[in-house]
């Protein structure tokens, strides 16, 4: 979920960090985290931070009902925790508008939740895309569009390895 950094002198500091690593002249990245409670929220960003997230899903309908971009290959975000604390950097890799009936398996472990089975991706995003679109004119269904971003960790924040 895009949101507004509780610390915008960390995020300056996280794109100063990385521009002067790689050389580049970023003055502005998306900020957000992931899922929609902390608990998620937290426990996502360590599995990207571990390697071991490397997609996330949103239905098309909320990108829609937020008018927001869907993601482009190439795009980078820094995502935070659940207090807007930024972690890292990823890099958009992939992009796919997938049917929620048509997830794979293959793509459930991608997102590394859980025990990274497709059974355990439907049920939890299941009630998920529910809480997603309940304030929105969309309804879930089987055949919901989603948007199936992969990502790879490009940047780790500095500040977190002495945490």
């Amino acid at each position: 979920m895009l949101l507004q950094s509780s610390n915008p002198q960390a995020i300056e500091r996280l794109i100063n960090e990385f521009n002067y690593a790689y050389s580049r002249s970023i003055t502005k990245l998306p900020v957000w985290h992931f899922c929609d409670n902390q608990i998620d929220a937290d426990e996502c960003a360590a599995l990207v931070l571990k390697g071991i997230k490397q997609a996330t899903t949103t239905s098309l309908y909320w990108f829609e009902h937020s008018k927001e971009a869907l993601p482009k290959v190439g795009d980078l975000a820094i995502f935070t925790n659940w207090h807007g604390e930024p972690l890292g950097i990823i890099e958009t890799t992939n992009v796919a508008i997938v049917p929620y009936n048509e997830i794979t398996a293959e793509y459930a472990a991608l997102e590394g939740e859980g025990d990274k089975s497709l059974h355990y991706w439907r049920k939890v995003h299941w009630t998920y895309y529910q809480r997603e679109l309940a304030e929105t004119k969309f309804e879930r269904s089987n055949m919901m569009p989603l948007v199936c971003e992969q990502f790879k960790l490009v940047y780790v924040a500095y500040i977190i390895l002495y945490r």
